[in-house]
C-alpha cells in the first residue's frame, strides 16, 4: 500500500515562522501554525489535539479557522482520545475537503490503516514522540494541583515560553483573592519528572512500531541542538525540525516556506539531539512497581518515591526564584534565555 514512507526522510530543515506572535504561542518554531493557515486558505479542515474543558484529558478536535487553532497549538503530554476522529476525517475527505491531520506517529499510522487508501486531499503530519504517559497519572496530578492551590484547573499550557524555549516546566496561574503565578521547571515538577524518567508510559511505547514504519508526509519537532548546527537559526524563541517524508509533503512545505526562515540540514544533524525520532525509550526496572504504587499510594507518597528532583535541579530552581524576586527583568533584557520554558496553568476558585 502506498503511504509507507522511508524511515529516513527525503529532506530535513531547520525553520521557524516569521510571525513572532504565533511563534511565541507555539511549542517551537510554529510550523504547525504555518501549515494550518495554508489549510484554512483553501477552506480545509485541521485535526489536532486540544485539552478537554475540565483539563483532565486530551481529545482530538477539528478546527477551520485561526481562532480554533489556538486550542491545538502547543504540546500536550498525555494520550489524546481518538473517538470518532478517523470516521470524521474520512467523511471530510470524501466531501472533497483538504484535511491536515496531526498526531503522533502511531496515530498517523492508525488513520492510514483505517482509510486503506491514499487521498490527494489528505496531509499527515506527525510529531516526534517521546512516549505517552498514563491518563490516570495526569488525573491524579490535576487533583493534586487543585487541592494544593485551592482552585480549579481551567487552562494548561505544557510549553509556555514566558521565560524561554528549551527547558520546559510548569507555570501555574491561580485565581483567588489575588492572581498568583508560579513557574516550575520540568526538573522540579513531579508529573514531568515521572514522564521524562519513563515510569508512566504505555507498554507499546517501549517498543514503538511507529519508529520503524513512517506513514506521515511531514514530521515536525523541536530542533534540539540547533545552536550547534545552525547558529543563525537560534534566537532562543524556538526552532522547528522539519522532516519531509513524501513528495506530497514536499509540495505542501514549498507552499508555506516563504512564511518562514529556513535552512536545509542533514538528517543526521537534525536528529542528533532528538533520538526519539528513531529509538524507543528504555523500560525502567521500576515501571511495573510504579503502576502498583500509583494505585495504592497518595500522590505525595508517589512523588517521594519516584519524582524527587536532583540537588542540582533544586539549586537551579532556587536561583531562578531569587532572580525573579530581586530582578524581574527577564523580558526586558533584549532577548530570551533559551534554557527555560514551561507549562502555564490557570486556576479558578471552586466557589
Amino acid at each position: 500500500m502506498k503511504g509507507e514512507n522511508k524511515v529516513e526522510p527525503v529532506k530535513a530543515y531547520a525553520c521557524y515562522l516569521k510571525d513572532d506572535n504565533k511563534r511565541m504561542n507555539s511549542s517551537s518554531g510554529a510550523v504547525f501554525s504555518a501549515l494550518s493557515s495554508y489549510i484554512f486558505s483553501v477552506n480545509g479542515v485541521v485535526y489536532g489535539v486540544a485539552m478537554a474543558d475540565d483539563c483532565r484529558s486530551a481529545v482530538f478536535i477539528s478546527v477551520t479557522d485561526e481562532e480554533g487553532l489556538k486550542k491545538l497549538r502547543g504540546s500536550k503530554y498525555l494520550q489524546a482520545k481518538i473517538g470518532d476522529t478517523y470516521k470524521n476525517v474520512k467523511k471530510d475527505l470524501l466531501d472533497g475537503k483538504t484535511v491536515l491531520f496531526t498526531g503522533t506517529g502511531c496515530q498517523i499510522n492508525g488513520l492510514k490503516n483505517f482509510l486503506q487508501k491514499d487521498y490527494n486531499n489528505l496531509i499527515c503530519v506527525d510529531v516526534i514522540c517521546h512516549g505517552v504517559p498514563s491518563p490516570e497519572l495526569w488525573r491524579k496530578y490535576v487533583y493534586y494541583q487543585e487541592k494544593k492551590n485551592k482552585g480549579k484547573l481551567k487552562y494548561v499550557n505544557f510549553r509556555c515560553k514566558d521565560e524561554s524555549w528549551t527547558n520546559f516546566g510548569m507555570k501555574e496561574i491561580i485565581q483567588g483573592e489575588k492572581l498568583k503565578k508560579k513557574f516550575i521547571s520540568k526538573d522540579i515538577d513531579p508529573y514531568m519528572l515521572m514522564f521524562l524518567r519513563d515510569y508512566c508510559l504505555r507498554p507499546s511505547c517501549y517498543e514503538c512500531i511507529a519508529k520503524k514504519v513512517k506513514k506521515s508526509d511531514i514530521t515536525i519537532a523541536d530542533f534540539w541542538g540547533i545552536h550547534r548546527v545552525a547558529t543563525e537559526m537560534n534566537d532562543g524563541k524556538g526552532t522547528s525540525l522539519v522532516l519531509i517524508r513524501s513528495e506530497h509533503g514536499e509540495q505542501v512545505f514549498n507552499l508555506i516556506r516563504d512564511k518562514m526562515k529556513w535552512k536545509e540540514v542533514s538528517y543526521e544533524d537534525g536528529v542528533r539531539g532528538n533520538p526519539a525520532e528513531y529509538s524507543s525509550p528504555s523500560r525502567p526496572s521500576q515501571r511495573d512497581t510504579f503502576f502498583e504504587d500509583m494505585a495504592n499510594l497518595n500522590f505525595n507518597e508517589l512523588v517521594s518515591k519516584y519524582a524527587v528532583p536532583t540537588s542540582e535541579a533544586k539549586k537551579i530552581e532556587l536561583k531562578r526564584k531569587i532572580k525573579h524576586i530581586i530582578a524581574p527583568i527577564i523580558q526586558k533584557r533584549g532577548g530570551y534565555n533559551i534554557y527555560n520554558y514551561g507549562v502555564l496553568f490557570i486556576f479558578f476558585d471552586f466557589e
